[in-house]
């Protein structure tokens, strides 16, 4: 009884990663050596894990364990072959075991844009930020990716209300109060309706796009859908991880713009309707990221993501500030973050 309950113990005090275990030993296959070294390769917002496989030769792989019934590595196979025929740099896949959820993939590097912009030039990283998302859009064909249609953008919407308003500021809303939102939402979900549709990416940013050559590499694609137009450019341009000011994202939006128009993309044919649908798009993607990171934090426990709140609410009421049917929305963040703030942290 003793040695049962010393080994119990150590289990409880060291417990086995079985799937790790089970990824390590599928390895061996595809690389072809008996034992491989796994290190941890990044974080996930998801139940995704990726490690990094060094071999004795220096050649590095990303090994990605996606657990079935919580992740789809379908998604990822499919989507990477199609960034890959637009001519972006997605990873090469090497090996794959669908059923277990497990991938072999190319190493795309170990520094993201948000790391290297403090030594290298944010104008030629975004200039290739850019160029790639014009290629991954004019690859765009209907019917191929799921529609980011109406279900789909007010679920998005949805969150905003339902995890940070009601679990994490714990505010519950007025009827008065309920009725600006569901009006705010009608307005921004008919533009964003309205929109010309490409291929997007849905989550094109600093932390997914990776200095490797061909510049840049691109990431965390598995949910990439067929929508609005500006969702990947204001992903990129309004990013929850940086800030740029508005001088600076104002002079990218408009090269892009410059760029789709002679690639005859279907963007609005003035800059100011464009921008407008931009900014717009960006209401509705900073709506669900506010909500996304209340959940992350009070259903998953990742608390890092707190910390990013409070830039992505300074760029949704900003763009609600200038627009005049988005006032009252304005008016209603305001009020909801000063009481917020007077009730102190324990509320939030």
């Amino acid at each position: 009884m003793q040695v049962k309950s010393h080994i119990t113990t150590q289990r409880a005090m060291h417990p086995v990663d079985e799937r790790l275990e089970a990824l390590q030993r599928w390895l061996a296959g595809p690389l072809d050596i008996p034992d491989v070294a796994l290190a941890p390769a990044s974080a996930d917002a998801s139940f995704r894990r990726y490690f990094r496989a060094t071999l004795a030769d220096g050649r590095t792989y990303v090994a990605m364990d996606a657990p079935p019934g919580k992740e789809d590595c379908r998604a990822f196979v499919r989507i990477a072959g199609l960034l890959r025929a637009a001519g972006v740099h997605a990873p090469q896949i090497h090996a794959e075991d669908l059923a277990r959820g497990f991938l072999l993939l190319e190493d795309l590097g170990t520094r993201t844009y948000l790391e290297a912009f403090a030594e290298t030039s944010p104008a030629q990283l975004y200039a290739a930020a850019t160029e790639s998302l014009l290629r991954w859009q004019l690859a765009s064909r209907p019917g191929v990716l799921p529609e980011y249609d109406r279900p789909m953008l007010e679920r998005e919407l949805a969150l905003f209300p339902d995890w940070y308003l009601a679990r994490h500021l714990a505010r519950p809303l007025a009827a008065a109060d309920e009725r600006v939102l569901r009006h705010a939402f009608e307005l921004i979900l008919a533009n964003n309706l309205a929109q010309p549709r490409v291929y997007v990416h849905r989550d094109y940013h600093s932390r997914n796009l990776m200095i490797s050559e061909p510049l840049p590499g691109v990431l965390d694609f598995q949910d990439a859908v067929y929508g609005p137009i500006t969702y990947d450019l204001v992903s990129l341009l309004r990013d929850a991880y940086v800030r740029w000011d508005e001088e600076r994202v104002l002079d990218w939006a408009v090269r892009y713009w410059e760029k789709a128009r002679r690639a005859r993309l279907p963007v609005a044919a003035d800059f100011a309707d464009f921008y407008r649908d931009f900014e717009w798009m960006g209401v509705q993607r900073q709506l669900k990221v506010v909500g996304i990171f209340a959940r992350l934090w009070r259903r998953d426990g990742k608390q890092r993501y707190l910390a990013d709140i409070p830039l992505v609410l300074d760029y949704l009421r900003s763009a609600c500030r200038r627009y005049r049917e988005l006032n009252a929305l304005a008016l209603l963040l305001e009020r909801l973050q000063e009481e917020a703030v007077r009730a102190g942290p324990g509320s939030r």
